[in-house]
């Protein structure tokens, strides 16, 4: 069965979603009478955070960890309940029961798996420099010999008191 020009699927239905809850956002401003500028000022957001909030594409959406903050945020400084917002939000977002995860939530996921696997190729890397070291002053020391900076380790220098005083 084909679904038909007018029905949305999947991701598709997803991203449907999301713009008509920026639409409802949108909308929500304009009935209070505030301008983005506005929403942006008193929220400390960015105007293109308070924008790609309203228009609802997936690919300009804030990551998910500052999401709720930031709609939280939105709504307060319109007037709206925060957590009916955050709600709303995940009703657009996630899907219902027995479906499966839309694309649209992985994109508002922050990508941080190049950071982190970067990260530890920089400590593995300097592992290995400090290992080397160590090889190396190891392999350049005499062994056996007993000898610290040219006197036996049994030698002692010899005392010598404290500077005179004029």
């Amino acid at each position: 069965m084909t679904p038909s020009a007018t029905e949305a699927t999947g991701p598709d239905r997803a991203a449907d979603a999301l713009r008509a809850f920026g639409r409802y956002l949108h909308r929500e401003r304009e009935l209070r009478g505030l301008s983005r500028e506005d929403v942006a000022r008193f929220t400390k957001l960015a105007p293109a955070v308070v924008d790609a909030l309203e228009s609802g594409d997936p690919a300009r959406m804030p990551p998910r960890a500052y999401l709720f903050g930031y709609l939280r945020g939105y709504a307060s400084a319109v007037g709206l309940d925060p957590d009916e917002v955050v709600l709303r939000f995940q009703e657009a977002v996630e899907p219902g029961e027995g479906e499966a995860r839309p694309a649209i939530a992985a994109a508002t996921r922050p990508q941080r798996l190049f950071r982190v696997k970067r990260r530890w190729l920089v400590i593995a890397a300097l592992a290995l420099l400090a290992l080397a070291a160590v090889g190396i002053g190891l392999s350049r020391s005499p062994r056996g010999s007993g000898e610290v900076k040219g006197r036996k380790s049994a030698e002692k220098a010899p005392y010598q008191g404290p500077p005179a005083r004029p």
